[in-house]
């Protein structure tokens, strides 16, 4: 970060990781204004509201600390920008992420916005586990991102779509630290009932209820089947695509064995499944992603058929696996991994790296043929 920063605003979302980046902050002499974004507003099956839960411990971590706290309500364009996104990509035949989008749309450009501008921070803060640094092999005032020094947690993998600019004014206070010492800086803090929390986990909206319920509150269920993928007879029947992701486990009444999804049509509704959770349909080493994300474009003239090498995840807490990647004629990337790999999903994200570097994303549109596909090519000869 560059210039002289007085006041820095924290988003805080009543968890450990944002209460312990605020304190932090307090602590080091800034001028700390803490923000509840409230994003969703519509009660559970409970009839409770998960963001009304969330704000009564963001003003416990806030009076404990002795910072401010404003509420802002971005409900309805997270609605628009992220929810909205999320059920088209589903009805689209896509397994989507809302917390990348969320950080794209939501935290990193409007709320961003709203504190530089309404409330005149110099900076913007977080607790998310991830670092930024200057550069000087990049333009002035180039700015990276960098994976934070626990690797267990670290979060770039959700921050790999955010609006470059944002970087020049963000604050991760715990992305030098590892997720034990931020619990104990907690402790120590007295902020007893915000280490005492569960993590949360997964789509903050959905309540208690299973996934399925859920969307199907917003998508009309189109009965299907459940096709082995061996002998292309029907195993079962299921209540629509959108319901099912790549390498989710079915319980299929009456089979010998587990069948876990392999490939879905939208347009059919047919979902192709494998028996066993190491099935080679459920394999695949290349795929195909739209146009490219770059936080850090890097120095390869994609235009001239030049190739890159780089590091490649597509879920969270996955091992980097190295790829090589090449742009066709309309922008996206044909990526070619080392090894082959379970469950890749249309319309997660691929995020590259080089080293601790996280250089950007880009949505994968589609696999090229399963490892089963391609032994039966082999064994015919085919290839």
């Amino acid at each position: 970060m560059s210039g002289a920063v007085k006041k820095v605003v924290c988003a805080m979302s009543g968890g450990v990781d944002s209460s312990v980046a605020a304190l932090l902050l307090k602590n080091r002499g800034f001028q700390v204004q803490g923000v509840f974004m409230r994003n969703w507003d519509i009660a559970d099956e409970k009839g409770q509201c998960q963001a009304d839960r969330e704000k009564e411990d963001a003003e416990y971590a806030c009076k404990k600390i002795g910072i401010p706290l404003l509420e802002v309500n971005f409900v309805k364009e997270y609605w628009h920008n992220v929810f909205s996104y999320l059920i088209n990509e589903y009805k689209a035949g896509y397994t989507p992420n809302p917390d990348i989008h969320c950080n794209k749309k939501i935290k990193f450009d409007l709320f961003f916005k709203y504190a530089l501008k309404n409330l005149k921070a110099d900076a913007v803060a977080t607790g998310h586990y991830a670092r930024i640094a200057q550069s000087s092999d990049l333009p002035e005032k180039g700015f990276k991102l960098l994976k934070g020094v626990d690797k267990q947690k670290d979060q770039t993998f959700f921050l790999a779509q955010i609006p470059k600019y944002s970087l020049e004014k963000c604050i991760f206070p715990v992305g030098e630290m590892t997720k034990d010492i931020v619990k104990k800086i907690a402790a120590a803090a007295g902020l007893d009932r915000i280490v005492q929390k569960r993590e949360s986990v997964g789509i903050c909206f959905i309540g208690r209820r299973n996934f399925q319920e859920f969307i199907d509150d917003y998508i009309e269920p189109l009965e299907g089947n459940f096709i082995n993928v061996e002998n292309k007879k029907i195993v079962g029947k299921h209540k629509g695509v959108h319901c099912w992701t790549i390498g989710q486990r079915c319980a299929l009444p009456g089979q010998p064995s587990a069948f876990y999804v392999a490939e879905r049509d939208v347009i059919t509704q047919d979902i192709l499944v494998a028996p066993g959770r190491m099935h080679p349909a459920l394999f695949h080493q290349t795929v195909v992603t739209e146009n490219p994300y770059w936080i850090n474009k890097p120095s390869i003239n994609f235009e001239k058929g030049e190739s890159f090498q780089c590091e490649f995840r597509f879920q969270h807490r996955e091992p980097l696996v190295n790829c090589l990647m090449y742009q066709d004629s309309e922008g996206k990337l044909q990526i070619y991994l080392e090894k082959p790999l379970r469950a890749l999903t249309p319309g997660q994200y691929a995020v590259f790296y080089t080293g601790d570097e996280c250089l950007g994303s880009a949505k994968i549109l589609y696999r090229g043929p399963s490892m089963y596909v391609l032994d039966h090519m082999k064994n015919k000869d085919i290839l």
